[in-house]
């Protein structure tokens, strides 16, 4: 997780993403400290919940408004892939770090066997979004990736072929057919549930089809709808603790969002835990899930995965 140091509204990015909203007047000057009181506030509660956490500060120079995010440029896998990604934003593509990989290595928190860097294709005006624009659902090697501007789905099928996943692909939209920036704004899916805005696939052949992919795994289906999925109930993420007991991360925001029966089918799948996230919603329009970079357990001399392979992260 990145603890930003120059976080405000990328006008680059409003454009394709309807969640973010300008600061006025004195508002300005105070959304940096409350995004890092927020910061601050989320990554204690998720220590508390036992969750491993890596804090990394955000450089001064360049700056970089949406750093805070840091899921859009980097993905970790229990291979030992890293997959750097190609960044919509000319402002975003600073985010992109050597020295947070390297670091990582050095802590022993991940070993890397290959570093895939499909930077190269912002110049072909190609964008992939990390796990904000691919949704990876481990255990049965598929990646769900919806159609937008930050979401080239050619480039979703190329990791997927790396990854030895199937590429599951489909259009989003919201109440206006604008289309959804980032998949994990409508799908979310842990070791036993799947959140996902079926409401916002307007296709029905398209919909029934990802509704049946998701019901095939046997998770638990929690569906919300256009206003749950505006209040970023579908951008939560699941963690395990030191114990390996799952964690679901979530803002305050999104769990009002839920309505109570649907609290209850996530509590029964595992710890939720949220915070109030509203400047970083509001200002950044990403929320929880976009916050964190999960990282599998390190990777073993022999290539293998030590641990369960399930998402985590290191600790402050």
């Amino acid at each position: 997780m990145v603890r930003p140091k120059a976080f405000g509204f990328n006008v680059e990015t409003a454009g394709t993403n309807v969640f973010q909203r300008a600061p006025e007047g004195a508002e300005t000057e105070a959304v940096q400290r409350k995004a890092i009181e927020e910061f601050d506030a989320y990554t204690a509660a998720l220590a508390s919940a036992g969750v491993r956490v890596i804090v990394v500060e955000d450089t001064v120079e360049p700056p970089s408004p949406d750093a805070v995010f840091p899921c859009n440029w980097v993905t970790f896998h229990s291979d030992g892939t890293i997959i750097r990604y190609p960044m919509h934003s000319p402002a975003r593509r600073r985010e992109r770090r050597q020295d947070v990989i390297g670091d990582l290595e050095r802590m022993g928190v991940f070993r890397a066997s290959r570093v895939v860097d499909l930077s190269a294709h912002e110049s072909e005006s190609r964008y992939l979004e990390g796990s904000g624009s691919l949704v990876f659902d481990d255990v049965h090697g598929v990646v769900y990736a919806c159609r937008s501007p930050r979401t080239d789905i050619g480039l979703g099928g190329h990791v997927a072929v790396l990854l030895g996943y199937e590429l599951v692909a489909f259009s989003a939209v919201d109440a206006a057919g604008v289309p959804i920036y980032h998949t994990d704004i409508v799908l979310a899916l842990g070791g036993a549930f799947a959140v996902v805005a079926d409401d916002t696939i307007a296709d029905g052949r398209e919909r029934a089809r990802i509704l049946d992919r998701l019901r095939s795994t046997g998770r638990a289906l929690v569906s919300i709808g256009l206003e749950q999925a505006a209040g970023f109930a579908g951008n939560i993420l699941e963690l395990t603790d030191r114990r390996g007991a799952p964690v679901i991360a979530m803002s305050s925001r999104a769990r009002a969002a839920f309505d109570p029966a649907q609290l209850e089918v996530l509590r029964s799948c595992g710890r939720i835990v949220d915070c109030s996230l509203s400047t970083i919603e509001s200002v950044g329009g990403g929320s929880a899930r976009c916050m964190i970079a999960d990282v599998p357990a390190p990777v073993s001399a022999s290539g293998k995965n030590r641990g369960t392979g399930e998402p985590g992260a290191g600790e402050e």
